[in-house]
């Protein structure tokens, strides 16, 4: 009976895998997990190789043709080959290609081959390095150039620690070179920005609507974002902004104020080391005119120098204890206004009291005289 009951469990475990297998069609894909999956909204054939332990990507060479969203993360590939899934392949399906957090150093020239119908490239939590030792000036500009539909490009904590400032300029190469016309959200988040030297970084993708830079040390908004003309999302939140300046918010207006503008700009600010007097002064007067929503004002919060230390307090707080105190100041006034108009007053008719007394004396005398008569009447009555 104890055997033939783990017969059946052994049947069942082999009927289990066989599916697995059979759909994957390759050996080498064992441990991936090879099927139709709901993703994005619709059932899509999902190939995931997520903690499998691989150390090459050899096993990218014979994918199912029917594969469109590969997901191949948690692996240690330092380097991505030229022609990943064979000089010969065309993945005419593949839409998503996953490769977050493989270590990945570099990443070769033609690696991306016949790619053409991706629209989602993830590389995200990697080690990418844009300079060897040998070539300062090392990097790949062409190195998504096969993405043509290409229509998100995430990027977050995808380059090595310690990036210099030539990531924003390499970055530009590659804009201008890859040809991303499609290109409709870039993800740059974790990357140690500091600034970008060409204020053009951005204008080679004229379809980019959704930009985000969160958690760098961008000091300012130090790129042109007047190109982007179908921006519509701006995430600059937890960077190094101390202030805006009348031209940055100029700047932006006049993008949220563009002739044939479909969709309204947000940008989120939240997280920076903002200088509460240049808050109070320039940028929140700004918010309540302007069509750019600042996202989560409600929660927005300023550098407050106290003691010689900077402690962070609400600007919504700020700017009600401010109305707080311009109001009670006003009642204040008000007051010290209406004792010394009192007193004028007084003293006006003090120094008048005789030319008073000369004009109106005739008149108290009528109405005595009126009363007097009134009160012998109804005597006699």
């Amino acid at each position: 009976m104890r055997k033939s009951y783990l017969v059946v469990q052994l049947l069942g475990l082999l009927s289990a895998a066989a599916p697995r297998l059979s759909k994957c069609g390759n050996k080498l894909l064992e441990p991936c997990f090879c099927g139709e999956q709901f993703v994005d909204q619709s059932t899509m054939f999902v190939v995931n190789c997520t903690n499998t332990g691989f150390t090459n990507t050899d096993v990218l060479l014979d994918l199912p043709e029917q594969t469109e969203v590969l997901i191949f993360s948690g692996n240690h590939i330092p380097s991505l080959p030229s022609n990943l899934f064979g000089e010969n392949a065309y993945m005419s399906r593949l839409k998503v290609i996953d490769l977050t957090n493989n270590g990945i150093r570099e990443i070769r020239g033609k690696t991306f081959h016949h790619v053409a119908n991706v629209e989602r490239l993830v590389l995200d939590h990697n080690n990418i390095s844009i300079a060897d030792e040998e070539d300062k000036n090392f990097h790949h500009p062409r190195v998504f150039s096969n993405f043509v539909n290409l229509q998100e490009l995430h990027l977050t904590n995808a380059f090595a620690d310690n990036t210099d400032s030539a990531l924003a300029d390499d970055l530009h190469d590659i804009f201008v070179n890859s040809n991303l016309t499609k290109l409709y959200k870039l993800h740059l988040e974790q990357n140690e920005i500091k600034n970008f030297k060409d204020e053009t970084v951005f204008c080679d993708l004229p379809d980019l609507h959704d930009l985000h830079l969160g958690d760098n040390d961008i000091p300012s908004l130090n790129f042109d974002v007047t190109c982007l003309r179908k921006l519509r999302y701006l995430d600059l939140e937890f960077n190094n902004i101390t202030e805006f300046t009348q031209r940055e918010l100029d700047a932006l207006d006049a993008l949220a104020t563009s002739p044939g503008r479909e969709e309204n700009l947000q940008v989120e600010v939240n997280g920076n080391p903002l200088k509460c007097e240049s808050v109070i002064r320039r940028f929140y007067p700004w918010t309540q005119t302007s069509r750019v929503q600042v996202r989560h004002l409600e929660n927005l919060e300023c550098a407050q120098a106290k003691y010689g230390k900077k402690y962070p307090v609400k600007v919504m707080s700020l700017i009600e204890s401010r109305h707080v105190k311009i109001s009670q100041s006003l009642t204040v006034l008000l007051a010290v206004l209406l004792c010394v108009l009192i007193s004028l007053m007084v003293a006006y008719f003090y120094l008048k009291r005789d030319q008073m007394r000369s004009r109106f004396s005739p008149i108290l005398e009528a109405i005595t005289r009126k009363v007097q008569y009134t009160t012998i009447e109804a005597q006699d009555v």
